[in-house]
């Protein structure tokens, strides 16, 4: 068995305050160029990169604990997502061997389920759902259980994200970051103001197909979020993306920080990729910064199976 997945590039969380009694609530977007990973029974080898081995060696111990499974497997990442660099990868990657074991075994165990038992979740919802639903997604935060999807929609197929994932210090891992999720930070009223943007402009600027409006508003709500993690980053950005992000704030309809970086990106339409990728290409040459430069297609499916 072959699944196949998304990236997830993640827009935000809107009220780390729990200012209405849930916390967080995230909102994102699924693209082209997750995980391929061959899954089949019968034997111990995985052949994957360090820390996708680990993950997957991870994923197997919860699944024997949580679900009884006893079979061995043969499991190989074909094509990975870089680890920790604000693209979704543990997730993704989690719940493409989960739902593959799941199957091989004629389990069938739901994506919510498997993600439950797997710890997904615990902050935002956005890359489960953009694992099983594709698509611009927004969750309802933490409350009793993983977050609930509150709103899923296509995103347009013309437009597109230029993501740029620079040569810099990774992301925080899980472990890493937990000091920080698990403090008590954040402003009720930013989170209204971020809420705000997300009803009544993101939103119906999206279902009207309204670029412009679109990236404005997103612009402006990755700026409130920023701030909300200021204290953990240095600023409403990590210092050190500065200069790319005040570029693509130039020559984009939008842009932000994915996660906790280094990924960033700028909203477009595809046919812009071409030609601004040699900006980009130019502008961090002049930085002296190396960097991979990706166009991110929009996926308006989840997970697939072959």
């Amino acid at each position: 068995m072959i699944i196949e997945t998304p990236k997830r590039v993640h827009f935000g969380l809107i009220d780390p305050s729990a200012s209405l009694g849930r916390r967080f609530g995230g909102l994102g977007v699924a693209v082209e160029g997750g995980y391929v990973v061959r899954v089949e029974r019968g034997g111990e080898g995985i052949k994957a990169g360090k820390k996708d081995r680990e993950t997957i060696e991870a994923v197997l111990r919860t699944l024997r604990e949580a679900f009884g499974i006893e079979g061995s497997y043969s499991i190989e990442v074909l094509k990975g997502i870089p680890r920790h660099v604000g693209l979704g990868s543990t997730t993704q990657l989690s719940l493409a061997v989960a739902k593959a074991v799941s199957s091989l075994e004629g389990l069938n165990l739901g994506t919510a389920e498997l993600a439950r038992a797997l710890g997904r979740g615990r902050d935002s919802g956005v890359g489960i759902y953009t694992f099983e639903f594709g698509g611009f997604v927004i969750d309802g935060g933490i409350g009793k259980d993983i977050p609930p999807l509150i709103v899923r929609h296509d995103f347009p197929e013309e437009w597109a994200l230029i993501l740029i994932t620079p040569e810099l210090k990774a992301g925080p891992d899980e472990r890493e970051e937990r000091n920080a999720m698990d403090s008590s930070f954040g402003s009720a009223g930013i989170a209204a103001r971020i809420s705000h943007r997300v009803l009544l402009g993101l939103l119906p600027a999206l279902v009207e197909r309204d670029i412009e409006s679109f990236g404005a508003h997103l612009t402006a709500i990755q700026r409130l979020v920023g701030r909300q993690f200021s204290g953990f980053q240095g600023g409403e950005f990590r210092p050190d993306l500065g200069a790319v992000l005040s570029f693509l704030r130039e020559r984009t309809y939008g842009c932000g920080q994915s996660s906790w970086g280094p990924t960033v990106y700028g909203l477009i339409t595809r046919e812009d990729f071409k030609g601004l990728k040699g900006e980009v290409e130019d502008y961090l040459r002049e930085l002296g910064l190396r960097a991979r430069i990706e166009l991110g297609v929009p996926r308006n499916r989840g997970f697939s199976v072959g």
